[in-house]
């Protein structure tokens, strides 16, 4: 018989501190304090998983539920959830007893959100497959397959050229600072870690900080709401580890040739042999509107995802009249591609602090069986072929001999159209191959004692793809990736190949890499580092570099510095831009002064910086100049793909992030790149000086934002490419939608010694106590303790 004792605990801040009499009672209590905290969390979560939240969220959220549902999200978490019962019944036991403590604590925590009201929804009732249901729901779109439709779009109008020019993280990314200083650099002589995970930042957070106590461990970390334990950053008090996004390439899109049949579809396989797809339909309901039916399609390939036998006809999926009236977009004001114009005066004006929708983030029916018998990896390599001298691996990389001359369109020989016949589009991810989502990794983490013990736990990680840092009280560090990642051809890396081609099948999977620690510290931001092998466009290095170059600046460190690397605001990226302005001349008076200023300005994103605020005014400028660029026309339009997609095929947030390289060759297509410039700091410097915090304030996505409700978000510092990462999108938007989800230092040497802080605050509920308690803290780069002393917290109740 199960024990049920359990403790809440809350410390000044109300971070829920948990103690039970095992691993199975402290999941209850998890998810019963989970959905006491953050019910309309959960909630919209575990609907988004299942593709319903349009049921009470309305016609915004149904480009995302159609996304979940032909993608199979609910299913692949039910089959994943089954082989965990299979392979590792304690951890789905431990994973069930989540759930019920949700299911305890559901009604109550709906009584305390004043959503539930608003929308007229009931709490459900979770089942044991729906915490991997939210898990693989938040990380779907991290290896940011869109990319691929892309870099497509691009090689397709402008050649191979222009998929190395824009090569950056792309706008759906997420990204974190981690970095680990060993003992023999720090005060204490035992390592410091500390960080802070990028993601959209979300009201409920997208992190919740919680401790876990019980006989066989006591780990405090931040959480996941709606998955047990602390996957990503925890501290057991011998030993802490942290994550970052490896940007690995780890999901394949295929074009698919369907064909409707009297018995159903068919797909062509790469034997030329037409096969029998899974298909049936799914009805979706829409708050306000008359519901809409959807085809799901699965191909030995993966889920069908856009388009069908028809072709992709922009509808993603939708059938039935309805489909000739649904809408709704996921992707944040700021983010979208502008409305059918390229001319800078119709883009939305930066200082309009019009708050974000969203970007992303995010019944059952057998599919095919899985192909990945071993075929030829020797498919197509064109640009995609990594030993080759357009190789994947220096995407964008300032060093490439020939990257600096792009006179016009390259004529270089490109593949056929890949929209010249009907095609659909087939999505395949490891768990739908797989069936793991790395949950065996989750208790394993709990229970560590030792980086050795870390390491084995996350041997068994599968999704995302992760790099690693770890440091333990005996001085054992570690630095890896984690995750699994297809062995594949190399263009399936880089953009969709086609599924009746052979060659392109998985052959079974990447041994993850390993690094060690330079200096006595090891740095992990996005950037080409251990994980380099693994994927195709990273971060540029500039975060990284400057996190590097600011510890080599102190021979010792505590935890107390830790923040100033945290909040550093040098703006490396802008050296291209302030280039090209010292070698203007001929400017008006009020130009001339502005060019002046700008080039005796330090390159710090301060919030109270006018400079700052002037010099993202001239790269906004830039940045829709040369989006309104004849050469860009083409890309301007994209493809009739479905609208969770759109982000990333965005013309102007493609330039706005690829500034630096657009700006760095030495030729541009044959546009007149210093007549741009000039014509954009002409036109900043008429507007009237601001701070760069008036320009670059809070936008944190809620999924039901209060209609009429003041825009009062804090004026913050930072840039995209600052270590302070809040991102602006340069040419759309100077609010920042993305940034620091949470900060940590973890300290080996007295975990009471350790702090974090989260953008708002533990609870969920608006306007209670904690709701945003931590946002002065977060705002102003500071952190709150992380206390361990139960004499020093307040009990709250028995479970």
């Amino acid at each position: 018989m199960h024990t049920t004792t359990a403790e809440i605990h809350r410390d000044a801040w109300g971070i829920p501190h948990l103690r039970a009499d095992g691993p199975r009672a402290l999941a209850r209590a998890q998810g019963r304090v989970t959905a006491l905290d953050r019910a309309w969390q959960l909630e919209v979560e575990r609907h988004r998983t299942q593709g319903t939240s349009a049921s009470f969220l309305g016609a915004t959220a149904l480009a995302w539920d159609v996304f979940a549902r032909r993608a199979r999200l609910a299913d692949t978490a039910r089959r994943c959830f089954a082989a965990l019962e299979r392979q590792d019944p304690e951890t789905a036991d431990w994973v069930r007893a989540y759930t019920e403590g949700v299911n305890e604590g559901l009604a109550e925590g709906a009584r305390r959100a004043p959503e539930f009201a608003r929308t007229g929804l009931a709490p459900g009732r979770w089942e044991p497959w729906h915490p991997l249901g939210v898990w693989l729901g938040a990380h779907i779109l991290f290896a940011g397959f869109p990319a691929k439709l892309w870099r497509e779009h691009a090689l397709r109008r402008l050649g191979t050229g222009a998929v190395e020019l824009f090569a950056t993280d792309g706008p759906g990314t997420s990204g974190s600072n981690g970095w680990l200083v060993s003992g023999a650099r720090t005060v204490t002589g035992q390592a410091l870690i500390a960080g802070d995970p990028h993601r959209f930042i979300e009201d409920p957070g997208v992190y919740q900080q919680i401790r876990l106590a019980c006989p066989e461990f006591d780990v405090v970390g931040l959480a996941v709401p709606g998955v047990p334990g602390i996957a990503h950053f925890g501290h057991t008090g011998t030993v802490a580890w942290a994550i970052t996004n490896a940007m690995a390439d780890y999901q394949d899109l295929y074009r698919e040739r369907l064909r409707r049949t009297g018995a159903g579809i068919e797909a062509l396989g790469p034997d030329g042999t037409w096969r029998r797809a899974a298909r049936h339909t799914e009805t979706v309901e829409i708050a306000g509107e008359a519901p809409v039916e959807v085809e799901i399609v699965e191909t030995d390939r993966g889920p069908v995802i856009a388009g069908g036998p028809e072709g992709l006809d922009g509808l993603d999926g939708l059938t039935g009249p309805q489909a000739q009236t649904a809408g709704g977009s996921e992707s944040p004001e700021g983010l979208e591609s502008p409305e059918s114009s390229n001319d800078p005066e119709d883009l939305e004006d930066p200082e309009d602090p019009e708050g974000p929708e969203s970007l992303e983030s995010p019944e059952s029916l057998e599919s095919p069986e899985s192909s990945d018998d071993p075929e030829s990896a020797e498919g197509p390599q064109s640009w995609g072929d990594p030993e080759s001298s357009e190789s994947p691996d220096r995407l964008g990389r300032r060093d490439r001999p020939d990257r600096d001359r792009f006179q016009g369109p390259d004529d270089r020989p490109r593949p056929e159209d890949p929209l010249a016949h009907p095609v659909a589009l087939s999505l395949r991810y490891p768990p739908r191959v797989t069936c793991d989502l790395g949950f065996g990794a989750l208790l394993p983490l709990l229970r560590a004692r030792r980086v050795g013990d870390v390491d084995r736990a996350f041997d068994a990680w599968a999704e995302p793809v992760n790099v690693v840092l770890a440091a333990d009280t005996e001085g054992g560090v570690l630095h890896r990736v984690a995750g699994r990642v297809p062995l594949r051809a190399p263009d399936n890396r880089q953009r969709p190949v086609p599924a009746w081609e052979p060659g392109h099948a998985w052959q079974g999977w990447h041994e993850p890499p390993r690094a060690g620690l330079v200096d006595g510290v090891a740095v992990m931001a996005n950037q080409r580092g251990p994980a380099a092998p693994l994927g195709v466009e990273f971060a540029p290095p500039h975060r990284a570099d400057r996190i590097r170059a600011l510890l080599a600046g102190r021979a010792v460190w505590s935890a107390g510095d830790m923040p100033a690397i945290h909040t550093d605001t040098h703006l490396t990226s802008a050296a291209p831009l302030l280039d090209h302005l010292a070698a203007l001349d001929g400017l008006s008076p009020a130009a001339a002064r502005l060019r002046d200023r700008l080039l005796r300005w330090d390159r710090r994103m301060e919030a109270g910086s006018e400079d700052a605020a002037a010099y993202a005014a001239v790269r906004t400028a830039v940045v829709r100049r040369l989006a309104a660029h004849p050469v860009f026309a083409a890309l301007a339009e994209p493809p009739a793909y479905p609208e969770v997609f759109l982000p990333w095929l965005a013309l102007v947030p493609r330039i706005g992030h690829a500034l630096e390289n657009l700006l760095g060759a030495q030729e541009l297509y044959g546009i007149d790149r210093p007549a741009i410039v000039r014509a954009a700091v002409e036109e900043a410097a008429d507007r009237p000086a601001t701070t760069w915090a008036e320009r670059h304030r809070l936008a944190a996505w809620r999924a039901l934002p209060e209609a009429g409700a003041p825009y009062d978000e804090p004026g913050l510092a930072g840039d995209h490419d600052c270590v302070l990462c809040t991102s602006a999108v340069p040419g759309l938007t100077d609010l920042a939608a993305r940034g620091p989800v949470a900060r940590y230092v973890w300290d080996l040497a007295d975990r009471e010694n350790s702090r974090w802080v989260v953008p708002l605050g533990a609870d969920g509920v608006p306007g209670a106590p904690h709701h945003h308690d931590q946002l002065p803290l977060w705002t102003a780069g500071d952190l709150a303790p992380v206390v361990t002393d139960w004499a020093r917290l307040t009990k709250e109740t028995g479970l």
